[in-house]
């Protein structure tokens, strides 16, 4: 895979591409799953999906419950600071966008991160903001060639719904998705998870 310090200054724009909340498989469009393994880490799913223009895509998705109200749990996610809170630190994530920032579709974030050692910048823009429903965040410029995150809010019975999914395009497509971007992505989400479930515990019972 290769990847270089990134300068953001250009504007690149990509589209947004649930079943089972726990799952974990990769399915190509083009070709048979067969050798594509799957992985046992609840609430994850990843999977190869259609191609974008010439770029084959992937996709990966995410759910995750939490026992507190729906407007609560989008205002953290709707906020850029908290990023660095649930992302590992060998990332060394850090948001370089002035605070505070408002969140409203075509806000542009820049952040600095570090991915397997190599530093780079990356630029989002909000291209969908409907509160406390959805977001939708695109790759603007970094690592990867299409990225679109999809963030979706639901009430449930005793709490909120929290889904992400993930379509991205990277490099070297399939081979260096399979061993190098879907783990590092793997790894990235299930720090998430264990992260979000320290800061949302579950309330005290009687």
């Amino acid at each position: 895979m290769t990847i270089s310090r990134l300068a953001c200054g250009g504007t690149y724009r990509g589209g947004e591409s649930n079943e089972n909340p726990g799952a974990l498989t990769i399915r190509p469009t083009l070709r048979s799953a067969r050798g594509f393994g799957s992985s046992a880490r609840p609430g994850i799913r990843a999977e190869a999906s259609h191609e974008l223009g010439i770029m084959r895509t992937f996709r990966l998705e995410s759910t995750q419950r939490f026992p507190y109200p729906r407007r609560d749990i989008f205002d953290f996610f709707s906020r850029a600071e908290n990023l660095e809170r649930i992302t590992p630190p060998w990332l060394r994530f850090a948001v370089q966008t002035p605070m505070p920032i408002r969140m409203r579709e075509g806000t542009c974030i820049d952040y600095r991160l570090r991915l397997r050692g190599i530093p780079l910048a990356w630029r989002s823009e909000i291209t969908l903001w409907d509160p406390p429903n959805a977001f939708i965040d695109i790759q603007l410029c970094g690592p990867y060639r299409h990225w679109a995150h999809t963030h979706t809010f639901r009430d449930t019975a005793h709490g909120t719904l929290v889904e992400d999914r993930v379509e991205y395009a990277v490099p070297g497509g399939e081979l260096v998705n399979r061993f190098i971007v879907r783990p590092d992505l793997d790894r990235v989400f299930e720090y998430r998870r264990r992260a979000l479930r320290v800061l949302f515990p579950e309330p005290a019972r009687d």
